[in-house]
């Protein structure tokens, strides 16, 4: 079976983590969005259930932030940053197709309030940085704007 390169959309809007796959959008006071990245939902396949962690659950950067079922397994979420979950994607634990198809709107995974935002956001990379990420793991990878 011959390898198909990783096609998809990484928006210059958000930052990303290099480590987990996951991009982080800066909202007012300190809150976040949450959600992966359409290459990091490449590399793990169709996601095909999503749970979060529980209201008020304190997350440090590098540690589950919730799990994902993919076709083949169970993986950990691993949070970008550090934070205090404000609320997990209830509509995408329900509906977990929109992870894999609007995974910078309406698929994003947890709305958060950082804990130590100063400190971490130097460990996330802008768009273009993350786009040259890939393509050191995926030299021929597309990326089309607009599509996810």
């Amino acid at each position: 079976m011959s390898h198909i390169p990783f096609s998809g959309s990484i928006p210059d809007d958000r930052l990303y983590c290099p480590q987990s796959d996951m991009w982080v959008q800066p909202l007012a006071d300190g809150e976040c969005l949450l959600g992966a990245t359409a290459f990091g939902l490449f590399l793990a396949g169709e996601i095909i259930a999503f749970t979060s962690k529980p209201q008020g659950a304190e997350v440090s950067r590098g540690r589950g932030m919730g799990t994902v079922e993919c076709r083949k397994t169970v993986l950990a979420v691993h949070a970008p940053i550090s934070f205090v979950l404000l609320a997990g994607n209830e509509e995408a634990e329900e509906m977990p197709r929109r992870i894999n198809t609007d995974p910078y709107g309406t698929g994003w995974m947890a709305r958060v309030r950082s804990t130590a935002w100063e400190s971490e956001k130097a460990c996330l990379l802008d768009a273009a940085d993350y786009r040259a990420h890939i393509l050191k793991i995926e030299p021929e990878a597309d990326f089309v704007r607009g599509k996810y």
